[in-house]
């Protein structure tokens, strides 16, 4: 089924529309940003939920305005397209995460994100299911920069027996980097010694709100950036609903300082991960989601 977002995103009129499976018709666009959803907590150590992230963003996403008033443009004066969920499939949490991340591999395999201009903005789920569409991006963009926004530095290899843990997906993604990608920090708050040693060694770590966007505004316009979110980069009196929240993070407003900036380079793809919409029952979290992801939206499509 081909559907443009704004029917889903902004103008949600049937809730049960949106549990269709995008591996059933998908149709991928040149020149064109496509939402997909990827729910799957499987790995989620502390508080689960992640798994109903896509689905709770997209339906607060009729409550809010499409008018971003931070940058000035509108999503309805936009061009995108959802492709709806990746399969989990049936079996045991490897197997569910295997099954959404063969789904993937299968609908992009034989497309060139850079050659045919397709962006990719995907909805979590855990931040494990950032790993198919980042490896992609790192294999279609020889010089692609990662900008990583999270609580936590998540480069353990491996974590209470999964290899593809939540809280390895910056160390997975290292493993397919090559000598022209950049790996960009921030937000991080909670880690091992052994992660910080690293980033410090590596650079990669950022410390200041003002640092860490002077970093970004030093990018090249043209070279192409890759964001990946964890939700608990926000504070969790701004941002109950996620499954780890740490104290100490970031708000609203920092985000909207990075749009800015973006607004002006090369933003290829994203995902943003960890919605638990059941962890904040005032919904609140939810609509926070959504307003991040509306952000990105005109972000990504100006």
């Amino acid at each position: 089924m081909q559907r443009d977002v704004k029917e889903v995103v902004i103008e949600l009129s049937q809730p049960d529309e949106l549990y269709y499976c995008a591996s059933s018709t998908p149709t991928i666009r040149e020149n064109s940003l496509h939402i997909l959803g990827f729910g799957f907590d499987g790995t989620a150590c502390f508080r689960k939920g992640a798994i109903k992230g896509p689905n709770g963003i997209r339906e607060v996403s009729d409550g809010i305005e499409s008018y971003s008033p931070y940058l000035n443009a509108d999503t309805e004066d936009q061009a995108f397209y959802d492709l709806g969920n990746l399969q989990l499939g049936n079996g045991n949490i490897e197997a569910q995460w295997q099954s959404a991340t063969d789904d993937f591999e299968r609908q992009f395999s034989d497309i060139d994100l850079a050659k045919n201009g397709v962006k990719l903005l995907t909805l979590g789920g855990e931040h494990s299911i950032s790993y198919a569409p980042i490896k992609k991006y790192l294999q279609n963009y020889q010089d692609l920069v990662l900008i990583h926004l999270d609580a936590h530095a998540d480069l353990r290899d491996g974590y209470e027996g999964y290899h593809y843990s939540h809280a390895s997906i910056m160390r997975r993604s290292l493993d397919h980097f090559g000598p022209k990608h950049e790996l960009i920090q921030y937000g991080i708050r909670s880690g091992t010694r052994d992660e910080y040693q690293w980033m410090n060694a590596n650079n990669s770590l950022m410390t200041s709100r003002m640092d860490f966007l002077d970093r970004v505004s030093l990018v090249e316009p043209e070279r192409p950036v890759y964001l990946t979110l964890d939700l608990d980069y926000f504070d969790p009196s701004f941002f109950p609903g996620t499954g780890t929240p740490e104290p100490g993070g970031e708000d609203f407003h920092s985000f909207i300082s990075l749009m800015k900036i973006l607004r002006g380079k090369n933003l290829v793809g994203a995902d943003v991960v960890e919605l638990a919409p059941d962890i904040d029952p005032t919904g609140n979290s939810s609509v926070f989601a959504a307003k991040v992801v509306r952000e990105l939206i005109v972000t990504m499509t100006h």
